[in-house]
């Protein structure tokens, strides 16, 4: 398939996916359909759908294996996947926002070769909104080539999620960081967070967590933006990885610079 058809086709998937498989049930969702998956995450049964029609509507563009966040959760040998040719699905990122019936929310895909994000997509199920890059070849907003950009506060916005720490390194990680930047609450949602740093709404993320659904597509877009996403000892991040923790995001590989000097040492 030639490639402009082949981003159509994935991008004709993800509106399809959100308006038959999640928009129906935002807003909507009875007790019964939210379930804890641990003690501080949930799944839904739009979660569920939409893993289903994205791993059947994929597999029919190309032929690979599908790491999807809800198989690896029923049977996590299936992120042996990641070190070979294969899709990387979060099928409702945002899903506690989503469960409360708020935005953000989205749908996160990412096809990877060798452990490394080499195509990405970033669906905003509400605005429609859909993220793409591809290694080499840049990043885009709505078809527009994109270049990642500060917010040009005087101090930069920082969204730092803690909530996979231990407290004594959530409270380091504070003091190191609080009186540098303004920190902003979290969108609790990849899906989001990676657009803002892009898009001049955000200057600095950190990430403790760092699951390949939650994170290829962002990682690769950002980077192809021109911003920087990285390990803190500044290596790659690379997708068969996905239990080492740590990841800093920034707009501009000068603030990333900034921020992992910081958290050195913590």
């Amino acid at each position: 398939m030639e490639l402009q058809a082949f981003h159509q086709a994935v991008h004709t998937l993800l509106r399809e996916v959100s308006q038959k498989a999640i928009l129906p049930y935002y807003q909507a969702l009875a007790e019964h359909q939210v379930t804890a998956k641990a003690a501080d995450d949930i799944v839904t049964v739009a979660d569920h759908l939409s893993e289903e029609m994205l791993a059947e509507g994929l597999a029919k563009l190309a032929d690979l294996p599908i790491v999807g966040e809800e198989a690896a959760h029923a049977d996590p040998s299936v992120q042996d996947r990641l070190s070979g040719d294969c899709w990387i699905v979060d099928p409702l990122d945002g899903t506690r926002n989503f469960a409360k019936g708020k935005p953000p929310f989205g749908i996160l895909v990412a096809l990877a070769s060798g452990g490394e994000a080499h195509t990405g997509w970033i669906y905003d199920c509400l605005t429609g909104r859909l993220c793409v890059a591809q290694r080499g070849k840049g990043a885009f907003v709505d078809g527009e080539k994109i270049a990642a950009r500060p917010t040009g506060e005087e101090r930069p916005v920082a969204a730092i999620s803690l909530i996979f720490m231990d407290q004594a390194r959530r409270e380091a990680t504070k003091a190191a960081i609080a009186p540098h930047y303004r920190m902003v609450d979290i969108p609790y949602c990849a899906a989001e967070q990676y657009p803002r740093l892009a898009l001049g709404v955000n200057d600095v993320s950190i990430f403790e967590r760092t699951l390949a659904w939650d994170h290829a597509a962002g990682v690769l877009f950002l980077n192809e933006a021109g911003g920087k996403a990285a390990r803190p000892d500044g290596s790659p991040y690379r997708v068969d990885e996905w239990a080492r923790p740590g990841l800093i995001g920034a707009a501009t590989p000068a603030m990333w610079d900034e921020l992992a000097e910081r958290l050195a040492g913590l």
